[in-house]
């Protein structure tokens, strides 16, 4: 599948317009369900295909943060062959109390792996936790880049940003 039929598929499956608050708390019209394209084995099975070559060379790790990166990072697994990790936003104080579930991060190279990238707020949260529990994190591949502030929030500090499609790409691939 070419990359502007991916976005165009994308857009058809999972583009809602309305009132909708996003995670930075701000207000936008219109609005990408990722669950819903997350959700079809399809489109995220093309959507791994092309986000494969955005993984950087040395990557050890691909860290899925929770819940929307959880599907990215498990079919790009696949495809890389490249093993996952499942980030919480907070350990889980029960059990193994684990932070990042599953292949373990500390002194790996780790690549997070999210869906939607507005702000990057919580990417760099996510970030600090890995590192301090020993992860080597240098990069974000993300499918959606919603605002260029989070690429500049992110690069600001010292993580190399990879997204498979921007806003208006998105957007463009409806016309």
């Amino acid at each position: 599948m070419e990359k502007m039929e991916l976005a165009e598929q994308i857009y058809n499956a999972s583009h809602l317009t309305g009132t909708f608050r996003l995670r930075s708390g701000k207000q936008s019209d219109q609005y990408f369900d990722k669950y819903l394209f997350e959700s079809d084995p399809k489109l995220l099975a093309a959507i791994a295909e092309k986000l494969a070559p955005l993984v950087p060379p040395g990557t050890e790790v691909l860290a899925g943060l929770e819940m929307g990166g959880i599907p990215v990072a498990t079919a790009l697994s696949l495809k890389t062959g490249i093993p996952a990790a499942f980030v919480r936003k907070k350990a889980k104080e029960y059990g193994t109390c684990k932070l990042a579930e599953g292949i373990e991060i500390a002194g790996k190279n780790v690549c997070i792996i999210e869906d939607v990238v507005t702000t990057g707020g919580q990417i760099l949260l996510s970030a600090e936790d890995l590192k301090q529990h020993g992860a080597n994190v240098h990069a974000v591949v993300s499918v959606i880049e919603r605002e260029a502030a989070g690429r500049d929030n992110l690069e600001q500090a010292g993580l190399a940003f990879y997204s498979l499609f921007t806003m208006d790409e998105l957007l463009a691939a409806a016309k």
